[in-house]
């Protein structure tokens, strides 16, 4: 059953979102969606729940260990209330966003839509503010508290 909800969950998303191919994205496991991909998972470990991983792009050399504290930060005072962490993919660099996501009965595709919007705000601050500042403004790159990402 978990399986048959997480299918229909992702069909729900793509409805909201209006994207017409619905099989496609179950079979890619990804969608895309205001500039950012997001891996949709779900894993035979833990049934009852799905996975969205949102790529935010790639740790350039040089910054990885300010990025790292900078993760490590978040994780611990904006992630930690709500199932999410921040990390880098060894393979590919690539920072990563991870959010679980209980498939309970009050989560339904607007649910998994606003998430997508709000963790693609996440996104786009991470890009902005961390990711793609130049080297020469990087070590002064968030001095400022997250308030916003606060809830």
């Amino acid at each position: 059953m978990s399986r048959q909800r997480y299918e229909d969950l992702v069909r729900d998303l793509c409805k909201v979102f209006e994207v017409g191919n619905a099989d496609g994205v179950l079979q890619r496991g990804a969608l895309e969606v205001s500039g950012y991909e997001v891996s949709l998972l779900h894993l035979g470990n833990d049934e009852h729940a799905m996975y969205m991983n949102f790529n935010f792009g790639i740790a350039s050399a040089g910054k990885t260990l300010r990025l790292f504290y900078l993760m490590l930060q978040s994780n611990l005072s904006i992630y930690a209330q709500d199932q999410a962490q921040l990390g880098v993919s060894p393979d590919t660099g690539v920072v990563l966003l991870i959010v679980r996501v209980p498939m309970t009965d009050d989560i339904d595709g607007q649910w998994l839509a606003d998430t997508f919007v709000h963790y693609s705000e996440h996104g786009r601050y991470w890009r902005q503010n961390m990711a793609d500042v130049p080297d020469d403004q990087f070590p002064g790159a968030p001095s400022a508290p997250f308030l916003w990402m606060r809830a």
